[in-house]
């Protein structure tokens, strides 16, 4: 149980900020009372103690009312601390501060919360940690052992809220779940009760899959057993392969000396052969050698040899004086030619000069001419002569600046009137292009409406006209179907699938037996060789499997009680690594689910305050429209005015009508009463008696007439005022729609989303609260646990090495039964290679079976997909047909409704032109007030930048006048004309010597052309006595050759050669023959292995075992959660 010992309080509230006025308060047990007077600071104790355990202010503060206050204590900034001693759940000292600052602004004062620290002492040292690294309220209450919730209202509560136990319902409800956690009691039987679901249902899953994993698993063992018979056949026939070749060894050795001899006899008749054929074509060489020659030597070797070495010396002598006249030649060039570089580089310095000397006269008449135009330009006197001094082109600046100035004022005026002008023209465009716009997005709406309704009735059409060729297809389907079906049931009689099958079982059971008996005798050869090492593999074993389970004894007694509390049993390591895994994943997911909580509670108000924003937008939106609508109609009853108002126009319309045809009628029937033949009525053929009766009838007749043109006047003007309001009316057509969505769906819409908000927020700080209990309860057994992991996993490992030495103990005592030692290998390999035999005869016979088997189940299995495609085929044509009179109907609906939206898209296009050529109209003058503004303005500022610019030209040339005399060019232009009259003279000298070098070189080389053709003579005399001696040499070598291939017997060497061959093909023949057979026991032995690494043999006894272990583990883990559930809900 945890325990208050001291606390110590400076700068809260009335308590004083220096080092004498700190309070230290040591609380006794069991009991500690504090008495005093009001304003004593009882209540402030109870808070500090509240804040430095749980980090909350007290009621209606917010930390800058509970810190002193610096007005009163007359400083700037007002440092206070709290520091608490206690001792913690497990008896232990630990020592906790907490600082606050609070500052004076100049109308408020700013409260900052500083760094707080927790002090443990470990091993003798003091640990501390601080609230920048950990949550220092989440370590408080772990240390404290209470839940925060009985902290605030039971341990710390402060007077205020004392009264809490008579709240309402649900406030006093949330108060008990939060003191008793009964949330997370709910939420803990809840997750035993689905985990409990999830493990029962992985447990049927287990048995379900250890029943196909004993299949593998007794099928891998099975083929291991083959593998390891033919591995013992492979290895019988490499001995034979190898006593071939042993055989084969020294026979190939003696026809590889033999080929070798008879392959250097070759060598020496070909040699010979080519030795006679080159001694003729030296003799050939001589004899044209001489003929080219026009005489030979006829001294001695030694005195030909000197004369040639004279020549040569001599030859060499007037080289070496030539390579040197040509060393002095290329000198002399190298210095012509930088003579002449440099005779050019003064020429060019030399032009370049005189080129500037040229342009400063140049810049000084432009400036003068300058600054005369300039000077005309803006009638400025004084300046009509010159050359100019400095005086006078000082004076001209300062008039030339004043100008500009003058210009550029004249010119920003006019450029701001133009464009208020063009603003207000502006304005004006926009609101007829907003008009316009509008009624261009119904244009689109309507056209891609009347696209999309175009592009379905073509499709429907499409789909009628496919569908009209689908009567006579239904008719093949039915023949061919009749014929499939035919040939189905001919090929399931003829089938004998089941007879084979029953003869493929007899034979699988044959095969089994024999592969049994392969197994016995396999197991029994290797218990011969190996029996006479197990018993002492067996003594060292026993001894190592007992210190290992000395040192698995010493761990678990260690950590038993420990890892039992945290994980209800002593865990291996593989669990406590994933229990800490799901432990860290929970923490971090916790964290996660508090970080997003938070977040989305932050997105959840500013939704709120956005969904509050709209529905006010949306409010005022829609008084605004029942105003206008008000404005326009009188009433709001939309419909029934504009109806009435239709009518009107439609009685008007017949009135005018009536009215406009009345006039016809009357003069027609005036004109038939006044002609004198006719004497009745034109209406009834009623005979008028008396003359009076006519005259009255017409009149009357003419007095209508002339009432009529006013009537109807008076009716088309009511009729158009009528047609003006109507118009008005249907363009608020949209407006009451708006309204109508306003009031129906978004405001009610926006209303619901925001009650929805609110709940949503509401529920987001429930969850909150919930994630930061489970944080504090999660992490203090993970740390626990860590502190385990290393001695659990050497235990483990101790455990894997003691199973390991068990099964190796089992397996050397099973090596010592059953062994048979009155049997040899010899007799047991050859029992091995009978009953092998017999295996591969049986397995031959099962796969013939096994093909006519699968050659009829495909034949039949071809046949019946070509029926039921053909049944498809048939019923897809008939729902095809059935659908016809729908798609009838529906190209009806379609070719309405794409008349209709022809006839809207056509009165909206109406309705564009009007605006279309008013705002033609407007951007017109507007464009002709910029044109004029551009016009303006580029006059004025032209005129102000050609003064710049002649102003800037001017400038340049009076800094380049300035430069040239500065720098002194024309005293170093006579300078270069003097240094460029010495190179050329140099330059003279240098082509002179050069010219007398060139006349000695042609006369040498002339010389040495000439003991060229002597030193050719002498060497064709050296190469001709050289060749001499080479064809002695090529005979004697010949007489050599012929000497030794006579020394060697050809015929008989052949002859044996012919016999080593035969008895070679022979033995290869039945090499070739035992490698076969090693070949073929090598690709059974392949395709063991390729079928045992298939994924579900391949450690198939591994996952045999690891699943049962997993069923296993599952079914009592699944024990274990039924009983803590049992007892849990009691």
């Amino acid at each position: 149980m945890s325990r208050i010992e001291k606390m110590s309080i400076l700068g809260v509230r009335s308590f004083g900020i220096e080092d004498k006025d700190k309070q230290i308060i040591t609380f006794f047990s069991p009991l500690t009372i504090l008495v005093g007077p009001n304003g004593a600071g009882k209540t402030t104790i109870i808070e500090c103690l509240k804040y430095i355990c749980t980090g909350d202010f007290p009621p209606g503060t917010k930390g800058n009312t509970f810190v002193h206050d610096p007005k009163v204590a007359q400083e700037t900034d007002v440092r206070a601390q709290i520091r608490l001693q206690f001792r913690d759940v497990n008896g232990e000292v630990v020592a906790v501060q907490r600082s606050m600052l609070c500052s004076q602004k100049s109308k408020k004062t700013e409260f900052k919360t500083l760094e707080g620290v927790i002090t443990r002492r470990k091993h003798g040292e003091n640990v501390s940690l601080s609230s920048k690294c950990a949550e220092i309220d989440r370590e408080m209450i772990s240390c404290l052992g209470v839940s925060k919730a009985v902290l605030n209202n039971v341990i710390f509560c402060h007077q205020e809220d004392s009264n809490w136990p008579l709240s309402e319902g649900k406030a006093l409800k949330q108060k008990f779940d939060e003191i008793f956690s009964a949330t997370r009691y709910i939420k803990a039987l809840e997750t035993l009760r689905q985990v409990r679901q999830t493990q029962g249902q992985k447990v049927k899953e287990c048995q379900t899959e250890l029943k196909y994993l004993k299949q593998n698993k007794e099928k891998a063992c099975e083929i291991r057993d083959q593998i390891t018979s033919k591995e013992a056949q492979l290895r019988s026939s490499q001995e034979i392969v190898k006593s071939y070749e042993n055989e084969l060894e020294p026979l190939k050795n003696r026809l590889k000396e033999i080929e070798h001899n008879l392959s250097k006899i070759m060598r020496l008749d070909n040699e010979i052969k080519a030795l006679d054929s080159r001694k003729k074509q030296m003799e050939k060489d001589n004899s044209e050698l001489e003929q080219k020659m026009e005489k030979v030597f006829q001294g001695t070797d030694e005195q030909l040899n000197d004369l040639y070495h004279n020549h040569q010396r001599t030859v060499r002598e007037k080289e070496r004086r030539l390579v040197d006249c040509q060393r002095e030649l290329e000198k002399l060039n190298k210095e012509a030619r930088l003579l002449s570089q440099e005779r050019e580089e003064l020429l060019v310095e030399q032009g370049r000069l005189q080129q500037q000397a040229d342009r400063h006269q140049e810049h000084i008449r432009a400036r003068d001419s300058l600054i005369q135009s300039l000077a005309t330009h803006l009638e400025l006197d004084g300046f009509e002569h010159g050359p100019f001094s400095e005086r006078q082109i000082t004076n001209f600046h300062e008039l030339v600046r004043e100008k500009q100035e003058r210009e550029a004022k004249t010119a920003s005026q006019l450029l701001n009137d133009l464009t208020e002008k063009e603003t207000l023209k502006q304005k004006q465009i926009d609101e007829i292009r907003d008009k316009k716009s509008g009624l261009g997005r119904v244009i689109e709406l309507k056209t891609e409406l009347l696209t999309k309704k175009q592009s379905e009735l073509r499709n429907v059409k499409n789909e009628l006209q496919r569908l009209e060729g689908s009567s006579d297809r239904i008719l093949e389907l039915d023949q061919e179907l009749t014929k499939a079906e035919r040939e189905l049931s001919k090929a399931e009689k003829n089938s004998n699938v089941e007879a084979l099958k029953a003869e493929v079982i007899s034979l699988q059971n044959e095969k089994a037996d024999l592969d049994r008996s392969l197994r016995k005798l396999d197991q029994e050869m290797e218990q011969l060789n190996h029996h006479t090492t197990t018993l002492t593999q067996m003594e060292m074993l026993t001894k190592n499997k007992t210190d290992k389970d000395e040192q698995i004894r010493k761990i678990k007694s260690r950590h038993s009680s420990e890892l039992t509390s945290l994980l209800g049993y002593f865990p291996t390591k593989k669990q406590l690594e994933d229990w800490l895994h799901s432990k860290s994943k929970e923490i971090n997911q916790t964290r996660d689910r508090l970080a997003n909580l938070n977040k989305e509670l932050a997105s959840a108000e500013q939704n709120k305050n956005h969904t509050n924003n709209e529905l006010k937008k949306k409010e005022e939106q829609l008084s605004s429209y029942e105003y206008k609508l008000f404005d326009v109609c009188g009433s709001q009853d939309f419909e029934s005015d504009l109806d009435r108002l239709k009518e009107d126009i439609e009685k008007s319309s017949k009135q005018r009508a009536m009215l406009a045809g009345a006039t016809a009628v009357y003069s027609q029937f005036i004109a038939q009463l006044t002609d004198e033949n006719q004497s009745c009525c034109p209406v009834c053929q009623r005979v008028f008696q008396t003359e009076a009766e006519l005259q009255e009838v017409i009149s009357d007749l003419q007095s209508k007439l002339r009432l009529a043109p006013d009537k109807l006047k008076s009716t088309e003007s009511e009729l158009k005022k009528k047609e003006r309001r109507r118009d008005e009316m249907l363009r608020l057509v949209p407006m009451r729609e708006s309204i109508i969505d306003l009031k129906e769906k978004e405001i009610p819409g926006l209303r619901n989303k925001l009650q929805s908000v609110s709940g949503d927020i509401q529920n987001l700080k429930t969850g909150i609260e919930e994630q930061e209990t489970l944080l504090g309860t999660i992490m203090p057994e993970e740390e626990s646990a860590k502190v385990c992991l290393t001695d659990v996993t050497i235990m483990e490992r101790l455990q894997m090495e003691l199973k390991d030495v068990e099964r190796k103990i089992a397996q050397q005592a099973a090596k010592l039964q059953g062994v048979d030692l009155d049997r040899t290998v010899q007799q047991v390999n050859q029992e091995k290679q009978e009953k092998q035999h017999k295996v591969d005869t049986v397995s031959s016979k099962i796969e013939l079976n096994r093909k006519l088997i699968q050659d009829q189940q495909e034949q039949i299995q071809c046949l019946k997909s070509k029926t039921n495609e053909l049944k498809s085929e048939k019923l897809q044509i008939s729902t095809n047909l059935q659908r016809r009179q729908q798609m009838e109907e529906q190209t009806v609906e379609l070719s309405t409704e794409v008349q209709s939206l022809y006839r809207e898209i056509k009165d909206a296009k109406e309705q564009i032109n009007p605006l279309e050529t008013a705002l033609e109209k407007f951007q017109q003058e507007k464009e002709e007030l910029i044109h004029r503004k551009h016009t303006s303005n580029k006059m004025a500022q032209d005129k102000i930048n050609d003064i710049k610019e002649k102003v800037k030209n001017i400038n340049g040339y009076m800094k380049d006048i300035e430069n040239y005399i500065q720098d002194g060019k024309d005293d170093y232009k006579k300078q270069k004309e003097t240094e460029l009259n010495e190179v050329v003279v140099q330059l003279n000298d240098c082509d002179k010597h050069k010219e007398k070098i060139n006349k000695e070189m042609g006369t040498m080389r002339q010389d040495i052309d000439t003991q060229k053709i002597q030193e050719r003579w002498l060497q064709d005399n050296l190469t001709l006595r050289k060749r001499r001696e080479e064809l002695k040499e090529v005979e004697e070598e010949r007489k050599q050759h012929l000497k030794e291939m006579g020394q060697m017997q050809v015929l008989q060497m052949k002859n044996e050669h012919q016999k080593l061959e035969e008895n070679i093909d022979t033995i290869k023949r039945n090499h070739s023959l035992a490698l076969g057979r090693q070949k073929g026991y090598e690709e059974e032995i392949l395709h063991f292995k390729k079928e045992l690494r298939e994924p579900q043999f391949r450690d198939a006894e591994d996952k045999y075992r690891e699943m049962m272990i997993v069923m296993r583990t599952t079914e009592l883990v699944n024990k274990d959660l039924d009983i803590y559930y049992k007892t849990l809900d009691q």
